[in-house]
């Protein structure tokens, strides 16, 4: 299951992500991580999640972040849900390219196969947003 949180800077995703990740912690029976550009969230979030800075990790294509993410489960088959704050930004696209959406797809499926839900914030106008990014709204 994927849910995608979008809207242009100052619209409040990233403080409606902290209360979802931080109700996650208490609710969800695995294990929860969150994927963040830059350490801003580091001091906002309970210190159970593991909070991953993806800048480290140089992530310039969306078949990288798809790598990183089935690495993390192979790592640990306990993750129940994955949080990731500026998806276009963590890979630098435009929100409106189709790559986005083809990686949502992807993060869905991937999702069902291994009981993992996704919630993904997107910095860009929603109103932009493709039919199949909209889905998963």
């Amino acid at each position: 299951m994927v849910r995608v949180i979008m809207g242009v800077k100052g619209t409040g995703k990233t403080k409606q992500m902290i209360e979802l990740i931080n109700s996650a912690v208490k609710s969800e029976n695995g294990n929860v991580v969150c994927i963040e550009r830059g350490p801003k969230l580091t001091y906002d979030i309970h210190y159970k999640i593991r909070l991953v800075e993806a800048s480290q990790y140089d992530m310039t294509n969306f078949d990288v972040l798809r790598g990183f993410i089935s690495g993390l489960h192979a790592g640990n088959y306990d993750i129940t849900h994955v949080f990731i704050d500026s998806l276009t930004k963590i890979v630098p696209t435009e929100a409106e390219d189709a790559s986005v959406e083809h990686f949502l797809d992807w993060l869905n499926d991937f999702g069902e196969k291994n009981n993992i839900k996704f919630t993904v914030t997107i910095s860009a106008d929603a109103e932009l947003a493709s039919e199949g990014v909209r889905k998963y709204f």
